[in-house]
């Protein structure tokens, strides 16, 4: 490659053609898509058949994701890679059988559980977590088996740890901040970011406002030195972005997202709450404008002063700054240095 490739670690927009051209303005070279929250595994294949119609009609613009081999063919040929995840293992029922064809069909992520308990491992959501279930235990190993990356974003401190243990692959947190920042159910504990890096995992740090310090008016300043932060934890090579871009999305989709099937949830006493989504973070970067978030990150060029604006290039060269601190001998908060640990990667052979 001529240049490291630009990545974003989750995203759930409402997919056009628009979104698709705007990726390629920014120079996106590949992206984490949602394609299943609550969805079965029937109602899962429609969505990569609908995925499938959209690599037939913008060729020129995107291109399925399967093995690193994809990024590269991606930047080479300037199209941006798409690789499908799954949110929530409902896509696989109670049928472990159902995780290799899933696999088959092009799906790379899937979370154990998304903030409720799953038949699989506890959502950060709940009060009591009680880690990988044996169900769950098996998965990990079936996942590990056929290339399918371990993702625990919405899951809890003792579940994530136990995947992080039981997993024979590095396992992902695609998008998620430190705890110890904004203390947000979605976040991460130290203990937890520190095990991710030490095992070889990957952390990708959020723009959602939930997500943030101060929420929508979460300072660039202040994100960038949570990450410099979190990089001395988990060691700067084990992070990336997972900006959890939910672009061009109607409010009406907060409700599936957060409750799924909400009827059986609601009692005659208590109304459903109107959910939407949080005011836009000014330093969520547009699609347009995330290659200059990354390229800043990843290269440290000066940013001309016409483009010091709040957006994806001031980040990228906040961070770069930032995370060049961090790169000097760093400890954990506990003593003692972090070794470099190996990356997870997507390996040539079609499997992650």
């Amino acid at each position: 490659m001529s240049r490291a490739p630009l990545i974003d670690g989750l995203q759930y927009a409402n997919w056009s053609e628009g979104i698709f051209r705007q990726m390629r303005q920014g120079g996106l070279d590949a992206v984490h898509v949602t394609i299943t929250y609550h969805e079965t595994f029937r109602e899962t294949v429609l969505n990569i058949e609908r995925w499938n119609r959209w690599f037939e009609r913008f060729p020129e613009l995107i291109l399925p994701g399967r093995s690193a081999a994809d990024i590269r063919l991606a930047q080479e040929t300037g199209r941006t890679a798409i690789f499908f995840g799954a949110q929530n293992p409902s896509c696989i029922e109670d049928d472990i059988g159902l995780v290799e064809i899933l696999h088959t069909l092009g799906l790379r992520f899937m979370q154990l559980s998304y903030n409720n308990q799953s038949l699989l491992a506890s959502g950060c959501y709940e009060a009591e977590d009680t880690g990988l279930t044996r169900m769950g235990r098996e998965v990990v190993a079936e996942m590990n088996r056929v290339g399918l990356v371990v993702d625990m974003s919405h899951s809890g401190d003792r579940s994530t740890l136990e995947a992080i243990e039981h997993s024979g692959r590095p396992i992902a947190i695609t998008h998620a901040n430190a705890k110890s920042w904004h203390p947000a159910l979605r976040n991460k504990t130290d203990e937890v970011l520190r095990a991710l890096g030490q095992s070889g995992g990957m952390l990708g740090v959020s723009t959602y406002p939930h997500h943030l310090r101060n929420g929508s008016a979460c300072t660039l300043q202040d994100f960038c030195d949570m990450v410099a932060r979190t990089a001395d934890i988990t060691g700067p090579q084990n992070i990336g972005i997972g900006t959890d871009l939910c672009q061009d999305q109607p409010d009406s989709i907060v409700e599936w997202m957060r409750v799924g099937r909400p009827r059986a949830w609601i009692t005659a006493k208590a109304a459903p709450r109107r959910r939407a989504f949080p005011r836009r973070c000014d330093l969520a970067p547009r699609q347009s404008r995330s290659g200059g978030l990354c390229r800043g990150a990843a290269q440290g060029r000066p940013i001309p002063a016409r483009d010091r604006r709040r957006d994806g290039r001031q980040l990228g060269a906040f961070l770069c700054r930032k995370l060049r601190a961090a790169r000097r001998p760093h400890t954990d908060p506990a003593g003692g240095r972090i070794a470099p640990p190996a990356r997870i990667s997507l390996s040539e052979g079609g499997r992650t």
